[in-house]
């Protein structure tokens, strides 16, 4: 060995240099750092291009909603002069505050009715042993396999004839009082995953049907409950064909998703302020899913556990 090679593996003060085992050990971490990046991005890739799929439509939205009208759809995507008033313009226009109402009032009544209608029937046929159950169920099945437009013309012979309640959402929120076929059962497919131990306990202690329902069950079905509610709510927000049948002639009772297509049509040039208006549409829906994603996924997963 050369004085060169022994001063280079040794250090001043006698110890071994660690100049040359530095660089293996930095080149392999570095490697290996490499090589689990591009493992992830193998794995993942298929959820990242699905991902970026779902978010640039929202980003080309949002990008145009705060052009100016000489800009908006030209081929810069970039807006040269961010107008944020464009969203003030927006809810300037006349009767959108009155959508916003009316559908706020059709959601949100319009969930806590079905709600409260569809959970005792949904646990009467999860628990009670009666004759004609299983007929029942099937009747409940053959109603969510009905399509809406089978039974628009009696239903709307009814409510806007003999009630006299066209030109209103009534029409919409009150037959969901008496139950929905899908959300009684999914609230049943839930219910059956609960114990029976549970409710012969509450009634050995002399609670009620309805004091076991409220006090036992409903705690513990929280999760199918929200999932529900979500379901209801952004069915009734987004819902066109309804308020087109029985509110199109009425616009104090339009709602923001029939509301959206007078607004197109009127600003059909400005399509910043319709880029706005349809973002301004969608942000309930996509927050309250944020927020409600955890139980809404819990809910959905434990209702096919048992049938």
């Amino acid at each position: 060995m050369t004085l060169s090679q022994t001063l280079s593996a040794e250090a001043p003060g006698g110890r071994p240099g660690r100049g040359s085992a530095r660089g293996p050990v930095t080149a392999a971490a570095r490697t290996a750092r490499r090589r689990a990046l591009l493992n992830w991005v193998a794995v993942h890739s298929l959820a990242v291009a699905a991902g970026l799929f779902f978010l640039l439509p929202f980003v080309f939205a949002f990008l145009t909603s705060v052009m100016s009208d000489g800009q908006a759809l030209t081929s810069d995507y970039w807006p040269t002069s961010w107008n944020w008033g464009n969203y003030g313009k927006v809810f300037d226009t006349p009767g959108f505050l009155t959508w916003w109402r009316n559908t706020l009032l059709y959601a949100g009544l319009g969930t806590v009715l079905t709600i409260v209608s569809s959970l005792p029937v949904a646990y009467a046929l999860a628990k009670f042993r009666f004759r004609g159950r299983n007929l029942a169920l099937m009747a409940v099945i053959a109603m969510m396999m009905l399509p809406p437009q089978v039974t628009i013309i009696p239903m709307y012979l009814f409510w806007a004839k003999q009630m006299g309640l066209g030109g209103s959402l009534w029409p919409l929120i009150i037959p969901m009082a008496f139950g929905d076929a899908f959300s009684i059962f999914l609230l049943r497919q839930f219910l059956l995953t609960i114990p029976r131990e549970y409710i012969e306990a509450a009634r050995i202690d002399g609670c009620g049907e309805l004091r076991t329902l409220l006090r036992v069950v409903l705690p513990m079905a929280k999760p199918a409950i929200a999932a529900v509610a979500l379901f209801q709510f952004f069915y009734c927000w987004n819902d066109y064909f309804g308020p087109q049948i029985y509110a199109s002639n009425n616009h104090d009772a339009w709602t923001l998703s029939y509301g959206l297509e007078s607004f197109k049509g009127a600003h059909h040039t400005n399509w910043n302020l319709t880029m706005a208006a349809t973002l301004l549409v969608m942000a309930p829906v996509i927050v309250l899913f944020f927020f409600a994603q955890k139980a809404f996924i819990e809910g959905v997963t434990l209702t096919g556990v048992k049938g």
